[in-house]
């Protein structure tokens, strides 16, 4: 059995590390095409539901790319459904829900989760995957205010309308919501956990719509509960990433998340700094950079890492999730890079 890698776990925790750790959000997916032959015969929801499936698609970038942790294969919104959301993908759309929420009544309707019944397969491939990994895998979820986006709007939206009219117009059932997510959410995480995630991130896709206003009366709140419910029950790292958050970046540290995950147009170094070096710092490059020439790449993944102060606790990851049709050489040559290689 090959060596267990701990250097991403290390990197959590602003441990010293020979190097920075490396792995890219949604490494495993739609530009492997492993993974697309796969898509051929089965849904992205059969994937999430099938272990045996969904540990073969966590484990390809490893095995293809070396990267220093996995993530589980699955999709923010798959824990919605036993909540009593329905919904299904859209080709070129993403996540399109037929019952979205209007009222008080909706959120007190909804189902608390049973994980054993309800996210029982979650549980088995994480399983399947201890037994199969020599480096850590990450569980996660999305967060409460990026859920209630998707369940308010309908589906993915431009001005959130809907969404910002039932934050300021329903306060009320907007409390009761993000409590009702940010703790199912929590204990979802917790099972990860239980099943053998060594790390949780939490993905707050669409939290830079927020001002900082907003984010600390309606928001703040629950995440720092749901970070520190998390923290009271088990000591694996906790990161939380959000896109165009630099105006957000204390108050994710005030959650006290172990590490703050960084969107590629923040310069990570001022963040870090900002943030007093208190916490670990995970990203960033421009994913659409890996469309472009690799001596582009690497002159600006140099430039990254040069920037990056000698203090533990750095991880190398994108800015973002990494894209469809991505070059998968690009990705192997930048993976190879970090690791010195």
């Amino acid at each position: 059995m090959t060596q267990f890698n701990d250097r991403f776990l290390k990197a959590c925790r602003r441990e010293e590390t020979d190097r920075p750790p490396v792995w890219f959000m949604r490494q495993a997916g739609r530009y492997q095409k492993d993974y697309r032959e796969i898509r051929k015969t089965h849904t992205l929801v059969d994937i999430c539901k099938i272990p045996e499936l969904c540990a073969q698609v966590t484990l390809s970038p490893i095995q293809q790319f070396g990267f220093d942790a996995a993530i589980i294969f699955s999709d923010i919104m798959i824990p919605l459904e036993p909540m009593g959301i329905d919904f299904h993908y859209k080709e070129g759309v993403g996540p399109v829900i037929s019952n979205p929420l209007t009222s008080k009544r909706d959120v007190e309707n909804l189902k608390p989760l049973d994980f054993g019944k309800d996210l029982q397969y979650t549980g088995a491939s994480l399983n399947i995957l201890k037994r199969e990994l020599n480096v850590p895998c990450l569980g996660f979820v999305g967060a409460p205010f990026t859920l209630a986006s998707y369940m308010i709007e309908g589906g993915p939206s431009k001005s959130y309308i809907k969404l910002k009219n039932f934050m300021y117009g329903q306060t009320e059932a907007w409390h009761l919501l993000m409590n009702k997510l940010a703790t199912n959410m929590a204990d979802y995480l917790l099972y990860q956990v239980e099943n053998g995630a060594m790390a949780v991130q939490i993905f707050d896709s669409w939290v830079g719509i927020l001002s900082q206003a907003d984010f600390r009366e309606f928001i703040f709140p629950h995440m720092q509960k749901m970070v520190q419910y998390i923290k009271s029950k088990t000591d694996v790292p906790v990161i939380i990433f959000g896109t165009n958050s630099s105006h957000l970046l204390l108050d994710l540290k005030a959650t006290t998340a172990d590490v703050v995950g960084i969107d590629w147009k923040t310069d990570v170094a001022e963040a870090w700094k900002s943030m007093n070096y208190e916490v670990a710092v995970q990203g960033n490059l421009d994913p659409t950079l890996l469309f472009g020439d690799w001596k582009l790449i690497e002159k600006r993944a140099k430039t990254l890492l040069d920037s990056i102060p000698n203090k533990p606790g750095y991880i190398f990851n994108l800015g973002h999730g990494i894209l469809p049709k991505t070059p998968e050489e690009n990705v192997r040559r930048l993976v190879n890079l970090v690791q010195g290689r």
